[in-house]
C-alpha cells in the first residue's frame, strides 16, 4: 500500500466548538504526529489537507460520523449503492433528507432522522424510528454499528437524541464536507470501501475519506477507563484521559511515530480540563488509530460482503 503523506483524523462534534482535527505529516521516512487544531471550514477543508501534504501524497482523512445506510432501511428505498445517492441528499430529489423529525407521524423514508428535541418522559424513543421507517428495530444498525466483545453498540446513523446520537454529526459531515465534495469534483475524492479497496484509493494528490469510531480504537491502544468509587469517570473527566497518557506514549514508541513537544504536553495534561478536551482526546485516539493502518500495523478490515461494501459502509480497522 502506497503510505499516505498526510494521516489525519476529524472529531466531528454536532457543533463547529466540537470539532478537532489531528494530523501526522510522513517526513524523512517517519510520521510526526501534531496537537489538534480546530477544524475550521468545512468547505475548505479537504482542499486544505491536499495543499498540506508533503511531496502532493495521498491524504487519508478520518470522520468519526458513520458513513454509510442501515441495509434494510437502504432496501425500503430502492438504493443499491450509497455513492449514488450521497451528493442528492437534501437537493432536488431528497429535500426533507436533513430535515430533523420532530414527531413519530414526521418521520418517513425520506425524512429519516429523528427526534429533533427532546420530549417529555418516553416520549421520543427508538421504536418510533423503526416503525417510522417500516423496519425492525435491530435493523436501524449497520453490521459495523453492533456490539463487539470490547465495545457496547454505537448509536443508529438517524438517531440524533443523547450523549451518544450520531445522527447530528451525520447530517452535517454528508451535508457539509461529502456531499459537496462528489457533486463539485474540485478535490481528488474517494470514500472507502464503497470506491474499493484502501491500497487501490491512495495515490498522489487524492484525499482517501475513511470512517472512524473511537471507541473501537481504545481497545487496540490498550486504553482504558477504570470506575473509581462513586465518581464520575470515563473520558470526559481529565485525570482519566491523564491516566491513559503512559500508554498513548509506549504506542507512539512502538509505532516509531514521533510526537510534537504540543502533542507530548496535551497527552501529559490529559488535553487539559476544558470542555473540549475529550474531543481533541478522541481526534489524536483516532489519529492513532488510523496510523497503525497507514504503517501495516492493523489491516484495514477489508470487507468482502458487497451490500457492506456498497451500502452500509465500515470502520477502518474493525476486523471483518
Amino acid at each position: 500500500m502506497r503510505p499516505p503523506t498526510l494521516v489525519a483524523h476529524a472529531d466531528w462534534g454536532w457543533s463547529p466548538p466540537k470539532r478537532w482535527l489531528a494530523r501526522a505529516c510522513l517526513e524523512a521516512g517517519r510520521y510526526v504526529a501534531r496537537a489538534p487544531e480546530p477544524v475550521g471550514a468545512p468547505p475548505t477543508l479537504l482542499g486544505d489537507l491536499v495543499a498540506a501534504a508533503p511531496g502532493g501524497g495521498p491524504v487519508l482523512l478520518g470522520f468519526d460520523f458513520p458513513i454509510g445506510l442501515p441495509a434494510a432501511y437502504a432496501e425500503r428505498v430502492g438504493i443499491t449503492r450509497f455513492l449514488d445517492v450521497l451528493p442528492g441528499f437534501g437537493e432536488a430529489a431528497w429535500p426533507e433528507f436533513y430535515r430533523v423529525a420532530d414527531r413519530p407521524e414526521d418521520i418517513a423514508l425520506a425524512r429519516p432522522f429523528y427526534p429533533d428535541r427532546p420530549g417529555l418522559s418516553g416520549a421520543r424513543r427508538r421504536v418510533h424510528l423503526a416503525q417510522g421507517l417500516g423496519v425492525t428495530l435491530s435493523a436501524l444498525w449497520r453490521a459495523c454499528d453492533r456490539k463487539q466483545p470490547y465495545r457496547r453498540a454505537a448509536a443508529p446513523i438517524f438517531w440524533t437524541l443523547g450523549g451518544q446520537q450520531v445522527g447530528k454529526a451525520a447530517i452535517s459531515g454528508w451535508r457539509d464536507v461529502l456531499g459537496p465534495a462528489l457533486r463539485s469534483g474540485d478535490v481528488d475524492v474517494a470514500i472507502w470501501p464503497f470506491a474499493g479497496r484502501l491500497g487501490e484509493l491512495l495515490r498522489p494528490g487524492r484525499v482517501v475519506i475513511v470512517e472512524c469510531y473511537p471507541a473501537e480504537i481504545y481497545a487496540q491502544l490498550g486504553l482504558v477507563f477504570r470506575r473509581r468509587g462513586e465518581r464520575k469517570w470515563g473520558k470526559r473527566i481529565q485525570a482519566d484521559r491523564r491516566a491513559n497518557a503512559a500508554r498513548l506514549f509506549a504506542w507512539a514508541r512502538s509505532a516509531g511515530v514521533a510526537l510534537a513537544p504540543s502533542l507530548r504536553k496535551a497527552i501529559a495534561s490529559g488535553f487539559g480540563a476544558g470542555a473540549d478536551g475529550e474531543d481533541r482526546f478522541d481526534a489524536v485516539v483516532g489519529l492513532c488509530g488510523m496510523l497503525e493502518t497507514a504503517l501495516g500495523r492493523r489491516p484495514p478490515g477489508e470487507p468482502d460482503d458487497e451490500v457492506v461494501r456498497a451500502v452500509e459502509g465500515w470502520i477502518l480497522g474493525l476486523r471483518v
